[in-house]
């Protein structure tokens, strides 16, 4: 019995983590854990009570339909014409079971054997991978420091643009925590155009954001939905991890095709989950603001502890995570297993995310400002 080439990929790094962190625990430890961008907080009131009435409507338990629901096919509509000012058409948005299944379906519906993704280094893990299970392939293109993590697009050599047939962003940036303007997807609309390539923008942080950032959709940029994809979420923006749903919305032809492969896959999300995301995309949008400082406090305690340590960081404007140099001396996983082992503190070595993410950390903003100080007391003792 032998499986495919294409299963032999290494488990997510956080499965296995798991199991580390389970055993310290079993041990007698108590672990504080920064790792998985996983949201510790619930949705609003009025979003799980929309779950539960309709949950207990018995007309709701059969399929929710390949497409979606109409209700959320036209909150989706809303939401991106009022939080963006983008008009959407019929044509242009597919509902996910969460994005994450979507950015991997993608790969199976745009590369034939042997094509090519280009991916951002350091880059969220899905990126890479999913060429992989659509037997293509992918090259790297550094996110540089010293250009706030973003990309010289004028660095990727004309033969390779010329061969790719995907370009992957994802801003606010998961795991480096920055952020790009209208301007710079300009740039990155121009330079898929000009070789012909689908530019994939990944953006479920658009809503968790700080000190008055308001994040931008790259299909703001005129022209965007000729050539650009936009995967959303609303694990993040409305606290829904757990509850998987997602969007993708952008260039016709590409969601066509992401969409005709769904129905061989999946066969949509349950009615009463599309409900809830309804009243999450179209009800009251004040309490994201009182969210968005629990987490905003958060990353203050986080960085004030860095910049005591004196450890090179950026001030994340949006996202979960605060990004940081590993301390002199450590490897990335060296300096996660020695705080995990001395300090039972559990954060995410950056060299997961690829070469440029070596030397550096990612925290995630998970858990409350109690344990956060907690985390940070450690952090500072173990250093």
């Amino acid at each position: 019995m032998q499986p495919a080439k294409r299963a032999n990929i290494p488990s997510l790094f956080f499965a296995d983590l798991n199991h580390k962190i389970a055993a310290l625990q079993a041990a007698g430890a108590t672990v504080i854990q920064l790792d998985a961008g996983s949201p510790d907080m619930p949705p609003a009131p009025p979003i799980i009570e929309t779950l539960q009435q309709s949950a207990a409507d018995p007309t709701k338990h059969n399929y929710g339909g390949y497409a979606g629901q109409p209700s959320l096919r036209q909150a989706i509509i809303y939401y991106y014409q009022h939080r963006f000012g983008v008009k959407l058409e019929r044509d242009e948005l597919q509902p996910l079971i969460g994005s994450k299944e979507g950015v991997v379906n993608l790969h199976l519906a745009w590369l034939d054997p042997g094509e090519l993704s280009l991916i951002p280094d350091p880059c969220y893990t899905s990126y890479y991978f999913a060429p992989m299970l659509a037997n293509g392939r992918s090259e790297r293109f550094p996110l540089l420091p010293e250009r706030g993590w973003l990309p010289d697009f004028s660095a990727i050599p004309a033969s390779t643009a010329q061969a790719a047939r995907m370009l992957w962003l994802n801003y606010p940036n998961n795991p480096t925590g920055a952020v790009a303007t209208l301007e710079f997807f300009a740039e990155a609309v121009a330079f898929c155009r000009h070789y012909d390539i689908l530019l994939c923008h990944d953006n479920p942080y658009a809503d968790v954001t700080f000190d008055g950032y308001v994040a931008p959709s790259v299909l703001q940029v005129p022209g965007a939905k000729d050539i650009a994809i936009e995967f959303n979420s609303l694990s993040k923006a409305y606290n829904m991890a757990g509850w998987r749903v997602g969007m993708a919305v952008g260039n016709s032809v590409a969601v066509g095709a992401l969409a005709r492969v769904k129905t061989q896959i999946d066969s949509g999300m349950a009615k009463p989950i599309q409900d809830m995301a309804v009243t999450a995309l179209t009800g009251d949008q004040s309490w994201l603001v009182e969210r968005n400082a629990i987490y905003q406090e958060r990353r203050d305690i986080c960085l004030a502890t860095l910049d005591v340590l004196g450890l090179e960081t950026l001030r994340p404007k949006a996202g979960l995570y605060v990004w940081f140099r590993t301390p002199h001396g450590y490897s990335s996983l060296e300096f996660h297993t020695y705080l995990l082992e001395k300090a039972h503190v559990s954060i995410t070595p950056g060299h997961i995310y690829g070469t440029q993410g070596e030397g550096w950390m990612r925290i995630s903003l998970v858990a409350s400002a109690t344990q956060f100080r907690e985390a940070m007391a450690r952090l500072k003792a173990a250093l």
